[in-house]
């Protein structure tokens, strides 16, 4: 029988202390790579024992940020992505700059950047890249 816990959101303050632990930002990253993330994965995967990732799991919940799923004795962890994007919204608040739509929508996608070449190659490239990708930006 599969449960799931859903928590609302914490505040900024609190989501960014769930977030400031190294083993924490580790979880968040995996969790980010994927759909649904077994704690099983956890386990193989970070230096720490299954009670400290129980710890840190319950951290996270606790700051909106992910909902466990029990299914059997296995525990599937669901990153809240709607959390971090409330939580970027709110950070570009304190300092507006123009922000990037795509289909209607903020595009929350991180830019990808590439460091090769001089600066002439980088120019050439920024041209290459606004080119190809129009976007609009709002305040």
């Amino acid at each position: 029988m599969a449960t799931s816990q859903k928590t609302a959101p914490e505040s900024p303050t609190e989501i960014f202390k769930a977030l400031g632990d190294p083993i924490r930002w580790k979880i968040v990253q995996q969790m980010a790579a994927v759909d649904e993330l077994a704690c099983s994965t956890l386990e193989d995967t970070l230096p720490v024992s299954k009670p400290t990732i129980s710890y840190h799991t319950k951290i996270l919940t606790q700051a909106g940020l992910i909902d466990t799923r029990k299914e059997g004795r296995n525990y599937y962890y669901t990153l809240r992505r709607e959390v971090l994007h409330h939580l970027v919204d709110e950070m570009w608040a304190l300092a507006p700059a123009p922000r990037p739509v795509r289909d209607g929508k903020i595009d929350h996608a991180p830019e990808v950047t590439k460091r090769r070449g001089g600066r002439r190659q980088r120019a050439a490239e920024r041209t290459e890249t606004a080119e190809r990708d129009l976007v609009l930006l709002t305040w």
